[in-house]
């Protein structure tokens, strides 16, 4: 029987065991958490969207103990890591074993990321679209309102950060991603990065990722801004009615 106490409640879906990539400046794992109130047409962790009764944190625990030594921090992602009754906890534990503490998150409940940024040394804060438009992307009205308010509270609290957006063409055109990027840039974002979508099906309409001087205008407005992924390629004229 799992001996976590409730305030130590994580249901973790998976754990990467290595990276480079999704701790900037560190050796990382990752840790997967179940559940998420939002629901991202393209999102590519949909099998952690629903919640889960399963407490985990023994088992991360005893991982990170093995793992003294080898790596220097560890990434609640998600699903929602906000969503995770022991999140705070165990942020607290994990920098008491020696671990740097990052989260991958959205911002679907702005109280409780205000509570635990305190414990973290870095975030991935995630931008679906235009605040405004967010209820097209995520199914969920007043989300943006909530996005916005979660991502001031963030700059407002001046832990390292990084906000990037997904480029799903089929939800987000190119006036669009030009005026999420003024938005963020007007709020004090000065790390912004742009990521191409991966798809199982060709998409509609043109990747704005593809647009060059799109791309130029939103990389003026940053310090930093980075294009990650390869975005896709302009699709083959479809035939009328196709």
């Amino acid at each position: 029987m799992n001996g976590a106490p409730p305030e130590m409640h994580l249901s973790i879906g998976g754990i990467e065991p290595f990276t480079t990539i999704d701790f900037p400046g560190r050796l990382a794992a990752v840790a997967f958490c179940r559940g998420c109130a939002w629901r991202c047409g393209y999102c590519h962790n949909a099998h952690l969207q629903a919640g889960a009764t399963g407490n985990d944190w023994d088992a991360l625990a005893a991982f990170l103990d093995s793992r003294r030594g080898l790596l220097d921090g560890i990434v609640f992602s998600g699903g929602e890591p906000l969503l995770q009754g022991g999140l705070g906890v165990a942020l607290e534990r994990c920098r008491q074993m020696g671990f740097a503490t990052g989260l991958h998150t959205a911002g679907s409940s702005p109280a409780r990321l205000e509570r635990v940024l305190p414990l973290l040394d870095w975030v991935g804060f995630d931008i679906k679209a235009p605040f405004d438009a967010y209820p097209g992307v995520t199914g969920v009205p007043g989300s943006g309102d909530k996005a916005r308010y979660s991502l001031c509270r963030l700059l407002d609290s001046g832990v390292d950060c990084e906000v990037r957006t997904t480029v799903d063409p089929d939800r987000l055109d190119r006036e669009q991603v030009l005026a999420l990027a003024i938005e963020l840039e007007a709020l004090g974002v000065s790390r912004f990065v742009l990521q191409a979508c991966r798809r199982d099906s060709p998409a509609t309409r043109s990747d704005p990722l593809n647009d060059r001087e799109l791309l130029r205008k939103v990389s003026a407005l940053f310090e930093d801004f980075e294009l990650r992924g390869k975005p896709a390629q302009p699709d083959t004229p479809r035939a009328q009615g196709a």
